[in-house]
């Protein structure tokens, strides 16, 4: 019968990384009671120290991508606005020429 893949989540990794990091358990104690593969963590640690600047440089993405979504929520207000007095002005002069009709 073949044995199932586990899976696991980001959260589940992080976790066990950052105990691997602040020295809180060993890599060995990490790999028994957790029963994962030696090689596997040390490439989870290895993928979150690559990748640990990026958590700083996402966060000035996301203000960019707030930034723009707000310019665009002003773009879009404006012109729900001009449509408002637009169709207001219209349903104004039909009325008035059909009076002069």
């Amino acid at each position: 019968m073949a044995r199932k893949r586990r899976t696991f989540t980001s959260e589940f990794k992080a976790e066990v990384v950052l105990q691997l990091i602040s020295g809180e358990r060993s890599m060995a104690e990490v790999i028994r009671e957790q029963q994962l593969n030696q090689q596997m963590v040390s490439r989870w640690k290895r993928e979150f120290l690559e990748n640990a600047a990026s958590v700083f440089e996402h966060k000035k993405q996301y203000n960019g991508d707030q930034e723009r979504i707000a310019e665009l929520e002003r773009v879009l207000g404006r012109k729900t606005l001009e449509l408002e007095i637009t169709k207001k002005a219209s349903s104004i002069l039909e009325q008035l020429r059909r009076r002069g009709e």
